[in-house]
C-alpha cells in the first residue's frame, strides 16, 4: 500500500516510522522545509521536553478534549520512552515529571528520528515539497507540490499548526483538510509570552523571579521572566491559553514571596527596618528579592529610594508588603501566533475516529498532531500528543 505523510515534524516522523514497520507499505514523507523536525529543535528552549511522567487527560484542551484519551492510552509515556530508547535515545526525568534527552539537546531527539527514517528502505523523504492541493479520485489520493504530483492509497496529514511561523508553523494542514469538507475551530496562540503594561516591567528586562501568578481562577507557581514587552517563562505559558482565548481576567496578580504569609512578611519588614534604620530604601529588600525587582516594587508604591528604613511606618510597610504579595500587572494581549509554541484550536476532532485517527468524511484520510483541535499544557504534553496520535495514525487501522 502506498502511504503519503504530509509534514515532517514530530507527529509526521512518528507516523512515517510506524507506517514503515509494515514492510508491504511504501511510505513517502513530504516536508515543505529544507529539513525535517525544525520546529522540534526549538522545544524546551532547545532541550526538547519530549513528554511528562505526570500526564493526565486533564492536561489537554479543545472542544472535545477526551478525544485524545484513546491515543494516549494506546501509546502513552512509557511506550514512548521505550520507543525512543529503541532508537538509541537516553532520557532523564526531572522531579516535575518533565522528560528530556540525557544530552540536554533537542538535536538528539530529531537526529534519532531522522536517522531511523533514513535507514528504512520503504520510506522516501522529499524535502522542500510544499503541498499546494490534495485530491481524491477513484480511491486514490493525489498531492500537488510544485510541478510534481504524488499518488497514494492513503494520506496522513501531520502538517502541524499555525503557531511559530518562523520555525515552520503554517495553515497548510487546515487548508488541505477543509478541502475535504472538514471544519476547524477558531485558532488562538497558546504557550505564548504575554504583553503587559510596561510602566514598571520595562526596567526589569532580563530579571527572573519565582512567583505565584494568579489569572482569573487559575493560579500557577514558577519562574517569571520579565521582558521589554511584558512577561514570559514557564508559568506564564501555562496561563497564556486562558488569556489568549479570553476565558481569564486580563490582569495578572504576582506574589513574589509565596512561601511567606502576609503576617510573616510584615514581621520581617518591621524587624529589618528596626535593625537597619539608616539603610536607604533602595536596599530594603536586598536578600529577599532581586535588587532591581525590589527597587521597582518600592517605586510602584510611590516611595523614594532615598528614604531611610527607619522612616518607614506601619502603613508604609503594609503597603510595600501588599505590593510584594499582590503585584497587579494589566495584560494587553499575547505575542501572537508567531511567538506561540502551540496552536489552540484546529480541525474539529468530532470529524475523526479517535481509535484510528481516520476521517469520518473521507476514507483513507488521516490526521495527527497539532493540526487537530487538541492542545496541551506546558511541560511535554504537546509532544506526547504528537507521538501518540502520530503512532495511532501510522498504524492505518482504518485500512485493515
Amino acid at each position: 500500500m502506498k502511504v503519503m505523510v504530509i509534514g515532517g515534524g514530530a507527529s509526521g516522523m512518528m507516523a512515517a516510522l510506524t507506517a514503515s514497520e509494515q514492510k508491504s507499505n511504501e511510505v513517502i514523507l513530504l516536508e515543505r522545509q529544507a529539513r525535517m523536525g525544525r520546529k522540534l529543535l526549538a522545544t524546551g528552549n532547545g532541550r526538547c521536553n519530549l513528554t511528562n511522567r505526570n500526564l493526565t487527560r486533564e492536561n489537554y484542551h479543545g472542544e472535545l478534549p477526551h478525544f485524545c484519551g484513546y491515543a494516549l492510552r494506546e501509546f502513552g509515556v512509557e511506550e514512548t520512552l521505550t520507543f525512543f530508547r529503541s532508537l538509541g535515545l537516553l532520557t532523564v526525568a526531572e522531579d516535575s515529571g518533565r522528560v528530556y534527552p540525557l544530552s540536554d539537546s533537542a538535536n538528539s531527539v530529531a537526529d534519532v528520528l531522522r536517522l531511523t527514517i533514513e535507514q528504512r528502505e520503504n520510506v522516501t523523504i522529499i524535502t522542500g515539497a510544499e503541498v499546494a492541493a490534495l485530491h481524491r479520485r477513484k480511491g486514490k489520493f493525489y498531492a500537488m507540490a510544485g510541478e510534481q504530483t504524488f499518488e497514494a492509497d492513503c494520506v496522513l496529514v501531520c502538517a502541524g499548526g499555525a503557531a511559530g511561523a518562523k520555525l515552520g508553523g503554517t495553515d497548510l494542514g487546515y487548508r488541505l483538510l477543509t478541502s475535504f469538507g472538514h471544519t476547524r475551530t477558531k485558532l488562538y496562540p497558546a504557550l505564548v509570552q504575554l504583553r503587559t503594561d510596561t510602566t514598571y516591567v520595562r526596567s526589569l528586562k532580563g530579571v527572573r523571579s519565582d512567583a505565584l501568578v494568579r489569572c482569573g481562577k487559575q493560579a500557577r507557581r514558577g519562574e517569571v521572566q520579565f521582558t521589554d514587552y511584558g512577561v514570559s517563562g514557564p508559568v506564564i505559558f501555562e496561563l497564556s491559553r486562558d488569556v489568549s482565548t479570553g476565558s481569564a481576567e486580563q490582569t495578572l496578580l504576582l506574589d513574589f514571596l509565596p512561601d511567606l504569609s502576609e503576617n510573616e512578611l510584615s514581621v520581617l519588614l518591621q524587624a529589618r527596618c528596626a535593625a537597619l534604620p539608616c539603610l536607604k530604601a533602595e536596599d530594603l529588600l536586598t536578600g529577599m528579592l532581586h535588587n532591581r525587582l525590589g527597587r521597582t516594587l518600592l517605586r510602584a508604591c510611590g516611595f523614594s529610594l532615598e528614604t531611610l528604613c527607619g522612616e518607614f511606618d506601619g502603613e508604609m510597610r503594609a503597603e510595600l508588603g501588599k505590593k510584594i504579595k499582590h503585584f497587579a500587572l494589566p495584560v494587553l494581549g499575547t505575542m501572537g501566533m508567531d511567538g506561540a509554541q502551540v496552536t489552540a484550536g484546529g480541525i474539529r476532532t468530532a470529524e475523526f475516529d479517535e481509535k484510528t485517527m481516520e476521517s469520518r468524511l473521507c476514507p483513507g484520510l488521516y490526521a495527527a498532531g497539532e493540526v487537530l483541535d487538541i492542545d496541551g499544557d506546558c511541560g511535554g504534553y504537546n509532544l506526547q500528543w504528537a507521538w501518540s496520535s502520530g503512532r495511532l495514525a501510522g498504524e492505518l487501522r482504518g485500512k485493515k
